[in-house]
């Protein structure tokens, strides 16, 4: 393939932004897209594979470029080992091809470096799920994630969708064990597609699927989604609730709530009411809702082959105070849960310490529940890492 100065130049300056300036990658290439709108997908999905690849290993290919700072030259270590051609350019004299793949080879046994995780995470996974778990886990959230796309059933139906996509020339494959769930055969910028605009669908992993399905809630139920972000759950509740009862979808972000709101009426979703998650809210809510879901705020293991920044922006600071968040979340909104009713606690996260321990944790002192089921995804399942359980609040 023929390499353009600027395109490689803007691999480089996006590497900056990302681990000089700490912007995360999704972010720091919707701004780069957006100055520069006279780009074609081609240039596009160049800039895009190249950048989520170098910083998916970063570790890596800064250790072969011997230096974490040096973009350009981090961009010419993914290059060789991409085995694109390497131009003669005056930012890429001082390359040598054959040194970088035999470096390459020779840090094969070294599976922090190889693989690109901070050595303290590659301690903290092995601790937590024991060495053979861990590397199983860690060697797949280093491959691409598939595109999963959730077909709205307050919109269209599965057949519909496909012989929709088929027309478009857009292959998918049906997802083993989901209903209203598909792949893409293909990966493609969905999000200009028609359909997308018309609500037909909405993109969100099997896991989080799942996790709506856990929830099991019923069309005459009230249902608070309290840490409900952009709505991605959200959504999935109410088309399996077909519109009815009540979905209260809370967060302390309010533009995170506009967003939900705009994609609520994209969908169709009716019956989702946006508020702040605070005392009053809380309050309002006190013993009334028959499902409470908190997918709570956690470190995002489970999600690093979509956000694999993740890895770089993580500290074990960090993840200690979001498990005490966690904690503080379970304990402050319990108590919207009814007698009888459902409290279902989720992470995106594989470690043990954010998932069962923070639920036994809680379960430790008496809020007046019961475990009553638990369910495990691990990324090598296929999809992103999830976890989910169930706890039921007594009947005095």
């Amino acid at each position: 393939m023929k390499l353009y100065k600027n395109l490689v130049n803007a691999v480089a300056e996006t590497l900056q932004e990302i681990f000089l300036k700490g912007r995360y990658a999704d972010k720091a290439l919707e701004r780069l897209f957006k100055q520069n709108a006279q780009w074609g997908s081609r240039d596009r999905r160049f800039i895009a594979e190249a950048v989520y690849d170098i910083v998916r290993n970063f570790r890596l290919y800064s250790e072969l470029a011997q230096s974490q700072k040096n973009f350009w030259f981090i961009t010419a270590v993914w290059l060789v080992i991409k085995d694109i051609e390497i131009p003669e350019w005056q930012e890429f004299q001082h390359v040598d091809a054959d040194f970088i793949k035999k470096a390459k080879e020779r840090l094969k046994n070294n599976l922090p470096v190889y693989e690109s995780y901070p050595d303290w995470l590659w301690e903290l996974g092995t601790k937590e799920l024991g060495k053979e778990v861990w590397e199983k886990e860690a060697l797949t959230m280093n491959r691409l994630a598939n595109v999963v796309l959730r077909i709205n059933t307050l919109k269209t139906n599965k057949q519909k969708f496909i012989e929709a996509f088929k027309a478009q020339n857009i292959l998918v494959n049906e997802v083993e064990g989901m209903k209203n769930t598909v792949e893409l055969v293909k990966r493609e910028n969905i999000f200009q597609n028609p359909l997308f605009k018309e609500g037909w669908f909405e993109v969100q992993d099997t896991g989080s699927q799942k996790i709506s399905e856990f929830v099991d809630p019923k069309p005459n139920e009230l249902v608070i989604d309290a840490c409900a972000g952009a709505g991605g759950k959200s959504l999935h509740l109410a088309a399996l609730m077909n519109n009815k009862g009540k979905i209260i979808s809370m967060d302390v972000e309010d533009w995170k709530l506009e967003e939900l709101k705009k994609r609520a009426k994209r969908a169709g979703a009716f019956n989702i009411e946006c508020m702040t998650a605070d005392a009053t809210s809380i309050s309002k809510y006190e013993s009334k809702a028959d499902k409470v879901l908190l997918d709570v705020p956690c470190s995002g293991l489970g999600v690093i082959k979509r956000n694999p920044d993740a890895k770089w922006k993580l500290s074990p600071e960090v993840i200690e105070k979001t498990k005490a968040l966690q904690q503080k979340i379970l304990k402050e909104y319990c108590v919207m849960v009814k007698a009888g009713g459902s409290l279902i606690y989720s992470t995106c996260s594989i470690l043990p310490s954010e998932n069962k321990e923070q639920v036994n944790k809680f379960l430790d002192i008496d809020h007046g529940f019961e475990f009553i089921k638990d369910a495990s995804i691990m990324p090598s399942e296929g999809y992103d890492g999830f976890y989910m359980c169930e706890l039921k609040k007594k009947i005095n």
